[in-house]
């Protein structure tokens, strides 16, 4: 993701010269990596040194949070994620990122990479070797080991500025002042026991709540001494374990228990999924709530939102007193089946007004739907495969192209699962195939799945199989051949509702299968149908291909100004849903009725946006070869009416302020 000043955690404290060396060296240095323990602040320092490096050299930041991948295997497609890269290519994903940064000012964070060496390497390295002015600085507990590197260790605070400082401002913020001279002493005491670890003293700040700094420091100092009276390690290593067993101990029963259970989540999650995860036996509901604030309190917990997240310092104790009280495997099995449920949910409510709700919801749990994708490859092959198809569209729409078809190829391997739940699976590994480029495997899976379908009479399944077939022939420019596959569906399944999934998808491709063969009045007439109908159900993914082609039918009958309005219809569809693939050819749709208008800057920068965004899944163009039409004569239009400098100026001017503005310009 891209970070801005606005997004950064306040509370900052001291670092000055650390930030600025991370600045001075990643002006130098191509790969910077910050070690240290955990808990002395390394993320914190990336963050703002990231961010410092942004603003004084206007190079665009991309993090990274590594700490929620559990092995390699998702480390490519989630750094492409990161940078709005969507692979719609079977090129390989790291070969296709590699050539599209090759040109760009990038600085890459990657935070939390100790457990991940190996892969870093390889990726870092590819990167680095492809984007000459790519930087990338890292944030770990040891170096990745590449030539060139530049490690600068992360120390802790000093113990009687600022990390007196710290504790001081933690106290405030629980509305404890600390202003005695007594309590001065005692703070910069306790500091210097902690040995200036930030995360330590955040800890023990949190402890005051409940008591005074003099029982926090009489406390904290006998279990220090019993920690360095039987050495296992680093001092500071031993400070930090002893101050989070401390904090541990000291937490009630019911936090505690919490604290373990919240450690099987592997992103920020609100409390629906808290509830539905880790309240049960000893845990009640009713207790929850408590649970929950006392460990916000204790600055065990943190709360961006209404969301929840343990810092994975923090997660990585919990998950050994899981372990110690051998909850592992049922907080899995509970962790797994909920997110099967959100899977489900978010099916059901496709064509609906939640629609765009769950595509968010999706997105932002992202890292917890694949670990318990993770989970049922190895336990439950059958829930696998059904998760992977009912998740497949969301992620095919939402730039997660190879992670779907990774998994739909990987669960549809291991089980013979029921012929409803295979279809679907198929189906959906179909659209990732052709979306991805590949029409032939896409054309196998599609006969497949329709098989599957028809032999259990599943209509649904029968058509969304159809829709595949014509997406397929409409992409190869054979309109009638995309109009017939759905056609003949849709006569074969009269009894389904004219709003099921299935059919509402048949009825965008026979739109779109229409206006190729120029039956325009037609397909106007269809896609106003089921626009209307979108609307009412205050649905969105299918409303902007209504809107889509509604826009191109009127740039075809000469109503540029009903296409305008249209096409940014579509656009606004795209960017609820996330759909970097729809938003391109949304704007260059849009781009072709702006010239057609005599907004020619406005056409330009348009196009010039569409072009970024065609980069960015991997493709120079796509669409149908009618769509391929419009565009080239909005470009030769565009490129006349400016002249070849003042064209090459607007696109220059659209591309540096980056696709997100230019959009927002154009929607108003």
């Amino acid at each position: 993701m891209m970070i801005h000043f606005s997004d950064l955690p306040g509370g900052f404290v001291g670092r000055v010269s650390e930030l600025a060396h991370v600045a001075e060296s990643l002006a130098k240095q191509r790969l910077v990596t910050l070690t240290g323990v955990g808990g002395v602040g390394k993320s914190r320092l990336a963050l703002h040194g990231a961010d410092r490096v942004g603003l004084d050299s206007g190079r665009a930041v991309v993090w990274v949070d590594l700490w929620p991948l559990q092995n390699d295997k998702l480390l490519v497609p989630s750094v492409a994620h990161a940078f709005g890269f969507a692979n719609h290519t079977v090129v390989d994903t790291l070969d296709a990122l590699a050539r599209w940064l090759k040109d760009q000012h990038v600085l890459l964070v990657l935070d939390s990479c100790e457990h991940l060496l190996s892969g870093c390497r390889t990726l870092v390295g590819r990167l680095l070797e492809a984007a000459p002015n790519l930087a990338v600085l890292t944030t770990s507990r040891e170096p990745l080991g590449l030539a060139g590197e530049h490690v600068v260790e992360v120390l802790p605070l000093p113990a009687t500025t600022d990390g007196a400082n710290l504790l001081r401002a933690r106290a405030a913020a629980l509305g404890v002042p600390l202003h005695s001279t007594v309590d001065q002493a005692t703070v910069v005491r306790l500091c210097l026991r902690l040995e200036g670890i930030p995360l330590a003293i955040e800890l023990a700040a949190g402890q005051l709540a409940n008591q005074s700094i003099h029982d926090v420091d009489r406390h904290l100092y006998s279990r220090l001494q019993l920690a360095a009276d039987c050495p296992d390690g680093p001092s500071r290593h031993r400070t930090l374990r002893t101050t989070i067993g401390w904090s541990h101990e000291l937490c009630e029963p019911a936090e505690r228990l919490l604290w373990a259970r919240l450690s099987v989540f592997r992103s920020e999650v609100d409390r629906e999924a808290v509830r539905r995860v880790c309240a049960h036996g000893p845990l009640s509901e009713d207790q929850l709530d408590s649970a929950l604030a006392g460990l916000e309190r204790k600055s065990i917990l943190q709360r961006p939102g209404n969301r929840y997240r343990l810092l994975d310092t923090v997660r990585e104790y919990g998950h050994m007193w899981l372990d110690e009280l051998g909850e592992t495997a049922a907080l899995s099995y509970r962790h797994a089946h909920y997110f099967l449920d959100q899977a489900c949910q978010a099916d059901a409510g496709w064509w609906g007004p939640h629609q765009t709700g769950w595509y968010r919801r999706l997105e932002n749990t992202h890292a917890d739907l694949r670990a318990a994708l993770d989970y049922f490859l190895a336990t439950n092959s059958g829930a696998a495969v059904e998760m992977c198809g009912r998740l497949a569209f969301f992620w095919s729409c939402c730039g997660h192209l190879q992670v779907a078809g990774e998994y739909l190829e990987a669960a549809l391997a291991r089980c013979a699962a029921p012929r409803q739940i295979r279809a679907r699976a198929l189906w959906g590994l179909g659209v990732a195939r052709v979306l991805s480029g590949d029409s032939g495997a896409a054309r196998v899976l599609a006969d497949s799945a329709v098989q599957e379908a028809a032999c259990i009479n599943d209509a649904d399944g029968v058509l969304r199989s159809a829709y595949l077939l014509s997406l397929i022939h409409l992409l190869a420019g054979q309109p009638q051949a995309a109009q017939d596959a759905v056609d003949v569906a849709l006569m074969q399944s009269p009894r389904t509702p004219h709003t099921a999934p299935g059919t509402v998808l048949c009825r965008i491709a026979r739109v779109f299968a229409l206006t190729g063969q120029g039956l325009l009045d037609r397909a106007r007439a269809e896609a106003e149908d089921l626009l209307t109908e979108c609307t009412a159900r205050e649905e969105w993914w299918a409303r902007s291909y209504s809107a889509y082609q509604l826009a191109a039918i009127a740039l075809f009958q000469g109503r540029v100004r009903e296409a305008s309005a249209h096409a940014r219809s579509m656009l606004e569809g795209k960017r609820r849903i996330g759909d970097r693939f729809g938003l391109a050819l949304g704007l260059d749709l849009l781009a072709a009725a702006l010239a057609a208008e005599g907004a020619i800057e406005q056409a330009a920068a348009a196009g010039a946006t569409a072009e970024v965004l065609w980069s960015s899944v991997g493709h120079p163009k796509r669409g149908t070869p009618g769509e391929g039409q419009l565009r080239a004569q909005c470009e030769r239009l565009v490129r006349t009416e400016l002249g070849d400098e003042r064209h090459e100026a607007v696109i220059a001017h659209a591309v540096a302020l980056g696709p997100d503005t230019v959009l927002k310009n154009l929607l108003g």
